[in-house]
């Protein structure tokens, strides 16, 4: 039994530190480097290269008047903002509606070949040092541009990471509610990864990079934001984060929504952990496969593992203490059921269109976990299509 207990405790500080325990020795370590004097590095604000606004659609007609009205509004020179459309594979007369607007460059191939094909298709007409990525159902703010062209202005930042925000409701599902919740502890975290280094992957609704350092991503990545970001890391620069640099969508419309994307996200991040297996080499990238490891491999591989092994570990333990006489590891178990219990309730009441807030979390926190095992199986199988099935989306 001591070895089952070593395994219990090990498996438990894997799921703590993941979850909760990193972010508090990041914390802790943004304090350290404070009190060291080592600032913050200052950036340029009058800094204003060229940039393009680069966005690969696929079928997004209904956005297109509301985006290119945002587009057109957002603070940075006029003159020094281009705007590329790639629509391949677009049937619904996306690329016939965008060239009734001038100062926008469209390149449309009938054939559909991924977001990744028009991608890396599209970045040959590029010709601006900076490239600002983003999707055409989300809106940015005002200030975006200009926030994230800054942090440019610092020579070793190769790519810069916006925020991705949530427009909640007071009606949201539970899905919408815990997907907001978990984005702004991930806009903390990114703060404090970038404070510290740099962040671990950038988001798709809104990044940029320097243009130079865009290297062509394989056709079947279902990750592109994290794996482009990545390898511009991987060359020696930092990934900064602009939490004021954002882009705003709606939350997925239910939980079912929100589990396929994170299905296909998670199939995505165990391809990224294996084509990224050079980050996990500390020896050679030091403090950013520290972040890296922390903040992204262990969620994607082995806390969910561990979240299953200690349930089956704390129950064999808490029988052998005798499980309802409520020592140390009946009363971890216990906990862990009642943890399970409520997502399985929050389940069945957002089913039944009935939302009780204090069960968001749980929620949210089951179903991003069991996406890990499903999208690990879609992955082994091979069976997660290169072509994004866009989420349903809250009105």
């Amino acid at each position: 039994m001591t070895a089952l207990k070593i395994t219990f405790w090990i498996l438990l500080f894997i799921v703590f530190y993941a979850y909760i325990g990193y972010g508090i020795l990041l914390f802790i370590l943004i304090k350290i480097k404070r009190m060291a004097g080592r600032s913050k590095t200052e950036f340029q604000t009058g800094y204003e290269p060229e940039v393009t606004l680069f966005i690969a659609a696929y079928n997004e007609k209904d956005f297109v008047a509301e985006k290119v009205k945002n587009s057109l509004e957002l603070d940075y020179p006029r003159e020094k903002l281009h705007m590329v459309w790639v629509t391949d594979g677009s049937d619904d007369g996306t690329p016939d509606v965008l060239k009734q607007y001038q100062g926008i460059e469209v390149y449309h191939l009938p054939q559909r070949s991924g977001k990744i094909g028009a991608m890396n298709r599209g970045m040959q007409f590029v010709k601006t040092p900076v490239v600002v990525f983003c999707d055409a159902n989300t809106m940015l703010g005002r200030e975006s541009i200009r926030r994230i062209v800054r942090l440019f202005s610092d020579p070793k930042v190769g790519c810069v990471s916006g925020e991705k925000r949530i427009f909640s409701k007071e009606k949201d599902s539970a899905a919408g509610a815990g997907e907001g919740l978990y984005w702004k502890y991930e806009s903390t975290l990114k703060k404090w990864d970038a404070e510290l280094y740099s962040v671990v992957g950038a988001a798709g609704e809104l990044f940029a990079i320097r243009t130079e350092l865009y290297q062509e991503v394989e056709r079947d990545t279902l990750l592109d934001d994290f794996i482009i970001s990545l390898r511009v890391a991987q060359k020696g620069y930092t990934i900064q984060y602009d939490p004021e640099a954002y882009a705003i969508e709606t939350a997925s419309a239910n939980v079912k929504e929100e589990l396929k994307r994170k299905i296909r996200i998670s199939a995505g991040g165990i391809q990224s952990v294996i084509r990224l297996r050079s980050l996990l080499n500390i020896f050679r990238y030091g403090t950013l496969s520290f972040q890296y490891i922390s903040h992204r491999v262990l969620r994607w591989t082995l806390a969910p593992l561990s979240l299953l092994l200690m349930l089956v570990a704390g129950l064999i333990l808490a029988l052998q203490e005798g499980i309802f006489n409520f020592g140390l590891y009946s009363i971890i178990f216990w906990l862990q059921v009642a943890f399970y219990i409520a997502a399985l309730v929050g389940w069945y009441l957002e089913n039944r269109s009935i939302r009780v807030k204090l069960l968001f979390v749980p929620y949210y926190f089951f179903i991003m976990n069991l996406s890990v095992f499903l999208g690990f199986k879609r992955y082994l199988k091979r069976t997660q299509s290169v072509n994004w099935e866009r989420a349903k989306r809250g009105k």
